[in-house]
């Protein structure tokens, strides 16, 4: 009867183990979280300023998208938009007389974990902007400034002390929410770490190595936000 392999060998890289499977799931999960984030964050500043100074009509619309994003749970939006957002597009293609395509996982993962991820963006910058002071949009305006040069010089240097604390957790979650696209069937760590344990029948093991996986990519995480936040902060007086 042959010997359960051990520890090392389960986590050795090559044919033996499962070691280069983990490390392409954990390097797959955070390329999906960097791209989704930085969506996340452009939709996030569109969606701030349209609520803050865009039309009535923006503003009706990004209410509706932040307010349906938080209140339905990540899963079921990640299943909705990736099989009804399929589906919608290869109807509109073959209405136009295209050929129907087939979306790839990581382009999808990328558009609804970004897609998600911007309600939230939205959220935090809009209230980091509202914390700046009246008196320095207002002196900025009576200089003549453009609303460009406003918002590159006077309202995205000020609202950064506010905001990086908010951003820093919702990149911690969208490095989480990468899991949820297991579901879908692309393979990043949750679904590298279950097929390994499906094979090996070892699954406290390789979960347990998972999680120390997230461990590792939450504590660099933080440590590079809090690097980030003392850079933007330098030269504001410390609380007490």
């Amino acid at each position: 009867m042959a010997a359960k392999p051990g520890f090392p060998e389960i986590l050795a890289f090559g044919p033996t183990g499962y070691g280069d499977e983990l490390l392409w799931g954990a390097a797959m999960s955070i390329s999906i979280a960097l791209l989704a984030y930085s969506l996340g964050l452009i939709i996030g500043i569109i969606g701030a300023l349209c609520k803050l100074d865009g039309s009535p009509l923006t503003r009706g619309i990004m209410e509706g998208y932040t307010t349906l994003v938080r209140a339905v749970p990540e899963l079921i939006l990640i299943l909705i938009l990736y099989y009804a957002g399929t589906a919608t597009l290869n109807q509109l293609l073959e209405s136009a007389g295209y050929e129907t395509v087939a979306i790839n996982g990581f382009v999808a993962a990328v558009l609804v974990l970004g897609f998600v991820q911007g309600a939230y963006s939205t959220e935090v910058l809009r209230a980091a902007i509202q914390a700046i002071p009246v008196g320095q949009m207002e002196a900025a305006k009576a200089y003549g400034m453009s609303p460009w040069l406003i918002f590159r010089r006077i309202t995205l240097p000020s609202m950064l002390p506010y905001a990086i604390p908010g951003l820093a957790n919702l990149w911690l979650i969208v490095t989480k929410d990468t899991a949820l696209i297991a579901v879908v069937g692309y393979t990043e760590l949750a679904l590298a770490t279950r097929q390994a344990a499906g094979n090996t029948k070892m699954y406290f093991t390789f979960f347990m190595v998972a999680g120390l996986i997230y461990l590792i990519i939450t504590l660099i995480s933080q440590k590079g936000f809090a690097i980030l936040e003392k850079r933007v902060r330098r030269g504001q007086r410390k609380l007490a």
